[in-house]
């Protein structure tokens, strides 16, 4: 008997690996969301200090599809950063920022950014507000993911990362769940929603 193709859309919490077994002091996502069945494991992964959505499926396809850079699909994160970016630093991460990626220069591709007041809840444990009084959230699209790229790219143009959530892939969005929250969703839905079909 074929086995069945499973979806599930999570919101990763915060130093949480995303991987289900735990490493060192910290936890996988098994001690998040205990009851997932066995066979699933997640597409892509998000940095212990990032937040937000994250795909568990048992469809290799899916996988293959997903992460293939070649086919560009779109990422939306919001971001918190250190300070108030200008004019000309939105300007620059649009226009792309030469970053390192395993040693190498690396110039990221266009991307569209901007200056956003998100409603969300507040991060556990938070921000440390009293050492960055000064705060700004953005809004970022990106067709690529290369390894801690946002963080990368913000702190190029002089702004460093605080908080990095994940709102969605393609149409996929994260809403409405909640840090620690999950959904299971069909097939169809989710081809449809990451433009795979």
């Amino acid at each position: 008997m074929a086995r069945k193709n499973l979806y599930f859309i999570i919101h990763k919490p915060f130093k949480v690996l995303s991987q289900f077994t735990n490493e060192g002091d910290n936890i996988g996502l098994k001690e998040v969301f205990p009851d997932l069945p066995k066979d699933v494991y997640p597409v892509g992964r998000l940095d212990l200090d990032s937040e937000g959505l994250l795909i568990l499926t048992n469809d290799k396809s899916l996988n293959n599809k997903l992460l293939n850079p070649n086919h560009g699909h779109s990422r939306t994160y919001w971001i918190e950063v250190d300070g108030s970016p200008d004019a000309a630093s939105l300007d620059q991460l649009r226009k792309g920022v030469e970053i390192k990626v395993n040693g190498k220069a690396h110039r990221t591709k266009p991307a569209k950014v901007e200056v956003i007041r998100p409603n969300i809840g507040e991060r556990i444990p938070p921000v440390n507000y009293l050492k960055h009084p000064n705060r700004t959230w953005l809004q970022i699209s990106l067709t690529e993911g290369k390894n801690r790229q946002v963080r990368r790219m913000t702190a190029k143009v002089g702004h460093p990362t605080l908080r990095l959530i994940r709102i969605a892939i393609e149409g996929l969005s994260l809403e409405p769940l909640k840090s620690g929250e999950i959904t299971q969703i069909s097939e169809k839905v989710i081809y449809k929603k990451l433009n795979l079909l």
